[in-house]
């Protein structure tokens, strides 16, 4: 009860439905800034190890607690938004996000500085937020076809992060990516507060409500359906991360240049596979394009996989089949996204927490079993194949969304006289 009075002096005084709906663009940055806050300081990690004077295992604190956190806080984003609303829990996570990217920059102590990088986790409601905001103010299939542009944002900033943070590190040093983190979070704190009007308006009367909703939302299988297809499909990217620069490097003997450029293709892949599902999912139902997009994958995939046991391991067919995952995973995960926060309108915050915070889960468990698995000289096989597995069943997910669409379109049955 503390956050209420706290949050809700953000919310605009006579808000209606009829309010503008935030432009694309301020949901597209936002999705932007969320992602490039987990990559782009990376490529300076190893000098942060240097000038705070420990262990380079230390500091990768600053990944892997970071993201324990953002899963988390994806469980609270959600209900909190879904009780007060989307606007003021933006602008209080763009001001935390800030005020923690000043104290990473300034911090003197490696443990405060990973406390102030911790608490940039709160940029997670820029990622999870525009999702809910769309299915607030547009019909089933033009949220697909948003989300599809919104997705091109996820799919550009992890390659132009590092890129960007090793100049800006090599010509100013590491404190200058939380300087620049902590600018673009003013700026577009500022920009919200112009243009980002509320848009959720059917709020549960308090929290102890709205925790009591969200049992309708465990208990559908649609919503099931829909996450867990999400889930499996981002789950392909995350085992393609954790394995293929081992691939690369030691079956494929690629140089490190290289090996960044060619581990590019599967966000290449999705970013046109977000586009080409911004264009055509105004025109079809969700699990019209689930299905494309997990049989594209699949089928790219699947290929490979063969070729790679045929003995056709180069870097042709293994980089040429993973950009279709990309591809695949693209043109789904609008639908994929939006079926989620269809299922009970009125948790959609929280339909779109759940669904991410799942996603983190299962990838936790499928990258550890990845690094267990992908080594010895049949490494670039076993990596396709567990990518081929797990595709195989995004898939399955999709069909089964399928099935469960129609039944529920499908007429009752009549008695008979």
């Amino acid at each position: 009860m503390v956050l209420q009075p706290a949050l809700a002096h953000l919310l605009p005084h006579n808000m209606t439905a009829q309010q503008p709906r935030p432009k694309l663009i301020t949901l597209i940055t936002l999705s932007g800034l969320a992602v490039l806050s987990m990559n782009m300081f990376a490529p300076a990690m190893a000098a942060m190890a240097l000038d705070f004077q420990v262990p380079y295992a230390t500091v990768t604190l600053a990944v892997s607690a970071y993201l324990a956190l953002t899963a988390a806080l994806q469980l609270l984003v959600g209900p909190l938004s879904d009780r007060y609303g989307r606007r003021p829990v933006l602008l209080t996570s763009l001001l935390l996000f800030v005020l923690a990217s000043v104290a990473a920059a300034t911090a003197g102590d490696v443990w405060v500085f990973l406390v102030a990088r911790v608490a940039q986790g709160a940029i997670v409601a820029g990622n999870v937020l525009p999702r809910a905001i769309i299915r607030d103010t547009t019909s089933v299939q033009e949220g697909a076809s948003m989300q599809g542009y919104v997705s091109m944002a996820m799919a550009i900033a992890p390659i132009l992060g590092p890129s960007i943070g090793g100049g800006l590190a090599q010509w100013a040093g590491w404190r200058a990516n939380f300087w620049l983190y902590a600018v673009l979070g003013a700026v577009l704190l500022l920009w919200c507060w112009r243009d980002l009007h509320e848009t959720h308006h059917q709020r549960s009367t308090s929290m102890r409500a709205q925790w009591h909703m969200y049992p309708q939302l465990l208990k559908a299988p649609r919503f099931w359906g829909f996450a867990l297809c999400i889930a499996f499909s981002v789950n392909a990217f995350y085992v393609f991360v954790s394995g293929m620069p081992w691939v690369a490097g030691q079956i494929l003997h690629l140089p490190q240049a290289q090996v960044g450029m060619l581990m590019g293709t599967i966000s290449m892949g999705f970013f046109v596979g977000s586009f080409i599902a911004g264009w055509r999912s105004k025109h079809h139902a969700l699990t019209t394009m689930m299905i494309a997009g997990r049989s594209v994958a699949l089928a790219g995939l699947a290929v490979g996989c063969a070729l790679s046991w045929l003995g056709w391991v180069n870097p042709w067919v293994i980089f040429g089949s993973t950009v279709f995952a990309g591809l695949g995973n693209g043109i789904s995960f609008p639908s994929s996204q939006t079926g989620t926060m269809t299922v009970e309108p009125k948790l959609a915050g929280s339909a779109a927490g759940l669904s991410g915070a799942l996603s983190m889960a299962t990838g936790a468990v499928l990258t550890t079993i990845t690094g267990a698995v992908v080594q010895g000289p049949w490494a670039a096989q076993l990596l396709l194949s567990l990518m081929t597995g797990i595709l195989l069943v995004a898939w399955l997910m999709a069909l089964w969304s399928c099935a469960m669409a129609r039944r529920q379109e499908a007429p009752p049955p009549q008695r008979q006289p």
